[in-house]
């Protein structure tokens, strides 16, 4: 059975995120994406503290679509590095990981 994943990717801006969706979900790599935010975030970015508002992206795909999800990030995200994180699924009910499935296609 292909493992189902979430991938977490939080972006600097709303139209960000809608980019990297629209295109995950019309390529077929993401069944579907989600937004949320803005979120407060904190963290370290070449020896100093930053504070910035971000919105986390969550896509829903094949934990076989992680290259073409990094494709698409890398082409529209404007960060240097960008956090892209594969969370497998340990559970998914039957009925949504076949809709998955029918709406990605896999490499």
């Amino acid at each position: 059975m292909t493992e189902l994943t979430l991938y977490r990717i939080t972006c600097p801006r709303q139209r960000v995120a809608r980019a990297i969706a629209d295109e995950a979900v019309e390529s077929r790599a993401a069944a579907c994406a989600n937004i949320e935010g803005p979120i407060a975030s904190t963290y370290r970015w070449k020896g100093v503290v930053e504070q910035a508002f971000e919105f986390i992206l969550w896509l829903k795909a094949p934990a076989a679509n992680f290259a073409k999800i990094e494709a698409i990030v890398a082409e529209h995200h404007p960060y240097d590095v960008p956090a892209i994180v594969a969370l497998g699924c340990t559970q998914v009910n039957a009925p949504y990981q076949a809709w998955v499935l029918e709406n990605t296609d896999t490499e």
